[in-house]
């Protein structure tokens, strides 16, 4: 693979993408909201790695840089092989606010942005016979604790529906689905994790190298980690009532630790 775009690609999870395709000598294309991490990031890489790093700042929220990456994304100029939809953040309003903001900037950026982005990557991939496309969902959406696990149910579903509409095409999709993982989301999201067990905690490097394993080997889902394909497992075979139990049990403790 020759270029990667990265959503959300100075931190996190977008960030041990990147560093895990500068390692393998693959070029980047980075898109962040803020310029100045930007800059420091693309400078970082280019500096550690010696690799090619294009920086594209776009605020996900808005349709118009939807459509700056989409074009980028469609560009037959120094085309991109992986696209990496990563960026997205936590929907902490109730489903009972009255007040909808905070739901519909998260629609925007983990629905409709994943869903104009991967198909701009999809037909032009499909027009070169190659690509990958991993969609970052999460676990979560397989409890039912808020609108962020909402979300995530819909970015697994379509990630899967994209890949059967992309099969034999030689484009592979993969939806990436961890767990809890060290890196500033959750603090971004005022929560501490402090009553999460250490062993349930996922390295975003680690996490990085096991998704690409299970791209390279043609899997539409993956799920880094044995505990987590253990924990998976089970709440796909939990009774819905028993599901919801245990959401609003993690959804209470969620609330004391802030």
């Amino acid at each position: 693979m020759h270029r990667a775009l990265i959503t959300g690609g100075t931190a996190g999870i977008g960030a041990a993408f990147a560093r895990a395709f500068a390692g393998r000598g693959t070029a980047l294309v980075l898109v962040a909201r803020n310029p100045e991490r930007l800059d420091e990031t693309a400078a970082q890489f280019r500096r550690e790695y010696g690799v090619e790093v294009e920086t594209l700042v776009a605020d996900l929220s808005d349709r118009e840089a939807q459509q700056r990456v989409a074009d980028r994304l469609e560009s037959s100029t120094d085309p991109v092989d992986v696209f990496v939809n990563n960026a997205g953040f936590s929907v902490k309003s109730s489903l009972l606010e009255e007040d909808l903001s905070q739901h519909d900037l998260g629609f925007e950026v983990m629905i409709r942005a994943v869903l104009k982005l991967g198909g701009a990557a999809g037909r032009a991939m499909r027009e070169r016979g190659r690509g990958w496309i991993i969609n970052v969902g999460s676990v979560s959406a397989l409890v039912t604790q808020n609108n962020y696990s909402a979300i995530k149910a819909w970015v697994g579903n379509y990630s899967e529906s994209l890949g059967v509409q992309l099969a034999g095409t030689g484009v592979q999709v993969t939806a990436l689905m961890p767990g809890w993982v060290r890196t500033e989301f959750h603090s971004r999201a005022g929560i501490k994790g402090s009553s999460i067990p250490g062993v349930l905690w996922l390295d975003a490097d680690r996490l990085v190298e096991d998704c690409l394993r299970d791209v390279a080997r043609g899997k539409p889902v993956s799920i880094p980690s044995k505990r987590w394909k253990l924990i998976a497992a089970v709440l796909r075979m939990t009774p819905r009532g028993l599901v919801a139990w245990l959401s609003a049990l993690l959804s209470h403790r969620r609330k004391r630790e802030k």
